[in-house]
């Protein structure tokens, strides 16, 4: 990745703060991979007793996972505390008519290129378009190989190269600034994830069209998401209204049945951490000890 490309997470972690109590009004697609990407845990067989939900945002996931493993702990981090303390709130219809019992549930705020976690403390690890945040997709992937306890299950999405794919063409006559980040191919992810150690991936792909009235209604929905443009290339002044409207012309360029539209390359990967620790001692099952008096 060129120095142009390289995410600046100052800005990532102001942005999410910002962006916090408009997210939720905006995070349709969000909603509907974390949606299909707990749909798929159905089809797995894992019992997990800590779970990790790495890149949280204001909490989603967390009613879902607590659907399939309603007794396992749950750690949401995230990298903006705006957005933790609205996922702190958020909780399954369940807990809020039934007597509430007793969680050792967690709220972090880090970076999930560097998860603050012991090594092998995590189950299940769940991270919803959270990497397309990160700079370098090995040392992340190592990270969360670390943290994943023998046998643990990395379940994951994040965006592909087609993403706003219309909004980079329409930028790419205006500037030599860079308008949206460059997104990770999936066969690269998949190298990435046998790199750092991890077994039998299995990655797929889907696209999502959006449709706009307008650009700027496209551009409001990115800033209520706290999806800025964050690339250290990106021009440091605002566009002057001349730059914004020959922009907008190359859009309309792309109009579809009276909508513009915004493609999404969501890209999806599930893997295994081996049974053996990263340093490659082996993790060995031992029976439970015999009860005196039983056979």
């Amino acid at each position: 990745m060129t120095d142009a490309f390289q995410i600046d997470k100052n800005r990532v972690r102001r942005s999410f703060e910002r962006a916090a109590a408009s997210y939720d009004r905006a995070a349709v697609l969000q909603r509907t991979v974390a949606d299909r990407m707990a749909e798929r845990l159905q089809y797995i067989k894992h019992q997990p007793a800590t779970i990790l939900d790495a890149g949280c945002g204001t909490g989603y996931a967390r009613p879902l996972l607590q659907g399939h493993y309603a007794d396992a702990r749950q750690i949401s981090l995230d990298l903006a505390i705006g957005m933790l303390k609205i996922a702190r709130g958020v909780r399954p219809w369940w807990q809020k008519v039934l007597p509430a019992k007793s969680t050792a549930d967690t709220y972090i705020c880090g970076d999930l290129e560097a998860l603050p976690l012991q090594a092998g403390s995590v189950d299940l690890l769940w991270s919803s378009l959270a990497l397309q945040w990160c700079n370098d997709l090995d040392a992340t992937f190592s990270g969360m190989r670390r943290v994943l306890a023998p046998n643990g299950l990395l379940m994951f999405s994040t965006f592909g190269p087609d993403t706003l794919r219309e909004l980079r063409q329409a930028f790419s006559l205006i500037d030599g600034y860079s308008h949206v980040s460059r997104f990770q191919d999936m066969h690269d992810i998949g190298d990435a994830l046998m790199r750092a150690g991890f077994a039998e991936p299995v990655m797929d792909m889907e696209h999502f069209t959006l449709t706009y009235d307008t650009a700027s209604g496209l551009m409001r929905d990115l800033k209520a998401l706290g999806a800025h443009n964050a690339t250290r290339g990106r021009r440091q002044g605002l566009a002057g209204k001349s730059a914004w409207k020959r922009m907008e012309a190359e859009y309309e360029k792309l109009r579809k049945d009276g909508k513009l539209p915004a493609t999404y390359e969501v890209i999806y990967g599930h893997a295994w951490a081996p049974n053996q620790l990263p340093d490659g001692r082996q993790v060995i099952q031992m029976p439970p000890p015999r009860q005196r008096g039983r056979p």
